[in-house]
């Protein structure tokens, strides 16, 4: 809620304010889904040690899968309210305050040197938690599990949405390097 005879800088800067907040709270939810596949890995492979029956691997991939998604969605929410703060809010915040590049952050860090060399071994870590783990429970799978037809085509459905994760993740990847000039 604003209060009424608010100016339009202290609107931009409130709206600056609400989205960083909402930057922060993704960014902590998409890191802990990292931890939380790790623990649906755990919990997926002590599951199958325990009962024995290896079909029980084909949980890994769903759960991936799903893990996996959320991450990517949360992570492109981040970078688009970057991306917006960036070119939209901050113009406009500028253009008031007579011209001057405000919110510099937003883009000086993009302009590291290494920015893409971590970007680049961040989608590896990505793909190979979410991918990676998944395509390997399904390999386990087919290796050491009868297979049996129904779960034969589950497995490979669940290797079609790993692919399209993958995918996914590698377009949404910015690996863009904006030199500071």
């Amino acid at each position: 809620m604003t209060e009424p005879g608010m100016s339009v800088e202290q609107l931009l800067i409130l709206e600056y304010q609400q989205l960083k907040d909402e930057q922060r709270s993704r960014i902590g939810f998409r890191d802990n889904l990292l931890y939380a596949t790790l623990a649906s890995i755990a919990t997926v492979v002590i599951a199958v040690a325990q009962a024995g029956r290896a079909a029980l691997v084909l949980m890994l991939p769903a759960a991936c899968l799903v893990l996996g998604w959320t991450y990517l969605v949360n992570d492109e929410k981040v970078s688009a309210i970057g991306r917006y703060v960036r070119e939209e809010l901050g113009p406009r915040l500028g253009s008031t305050t007579g011209g001057g590049e405000v919110f510099g952050w937003e883009s000086v860090h993009r302009g590291d040197r290494q920015r893409r060399t971590r970007k680049i071994l961040q989608l590896v870590v990505d793909v190979s938690t979410f991918c990676g783990t998944a395509t390997t429970a399904l390999v386990v799978y087919w290796c050491i599990a009868p297979l049996q037809p129904a779960l034969l085509i589950v497995s490979i459905v669940e290797l079609a949405a790993v692919m399209v994760l993958g995918w996914q993740m590698t377009l949404y990847a910015d690996l863009s390097y904006t030199a500071l000039t």
